[in-house]
């Protein structure tokens, strides 16, 4: 591991740490050329699906640029860097367990719009005014009412049962 400061290889770990729910582990490393201390961190070389952009162009998957849509979409939100790392984790996770060699841009950015919905509604419509390419309020007016058609919904089959009963007084 080559210093970021001064570019000495010679280095020691000080200390090590699991972190992000134990997928990577943080190592605090001293240099001992200039002294100076750094961070580096492990994982597992994960092997992801290719993307398969809108204009049939394939590229590999790259996580620093959902990271950063991610990031753009929550910027002024009230959403932490760690809940946007773990949002980033999910979807890397649901796109390893689907198996698949190649899925597509379409299915990356729906992915991370169900989970952006669930944290905060205002980084979602960010998410999806750039996925859906929002051309006029009338895009927004039509995904805050599909919004809260999908809540209604949500809302009713959490309380069917209780709102039946009500009705028929049993």
């Amino acid at each position: 591991m080559q210093c970021p400061f001064c570019s000495d290889d010679g280095n020691r770990v000080i200390d090590s740490r699991l972190a992000r729910d134990g997928s990577e582990i943080r190592r605090r490393r001293e240099c001992d050329e200039c002294g100076r201390r750094f961070t580096t961190r492990e994982r597992v070389d994960e092997v992801l699906p290719r993307v398969i952009k809108h204009d049939e162009r394939r590229e590999e998957y790259d996580r620093h640029k959902l990271l950063r849509g991610v990031e753009h979409a929550c910027v002024k939100r009230p959403v932490s860097t760690e809940a946007v790392e773990r949002l980033v984790d999910r979807v890397e996770r649901s796109l390893q367990e689907s198996g698949e060699r190649e899925v597509t841009s379409d299915h990356i950015g729906r992915r991370v719009l169900e989970e952006l919905s669930a944290i905060d509604v205002l980084a979602a419509v960010r998410w999806a005014s750039v996925f859906h390419n929002f051309s006029s309020p009338r895009d927004y007016e039509a995904f805050f009412e599909e919004i809260g058609a999908d809540k209604a919904e949500n809302d009713e089959a959490e309380s069917g049962n209780d709102d039946r009963t009500l009705r028929d007084g049993r």
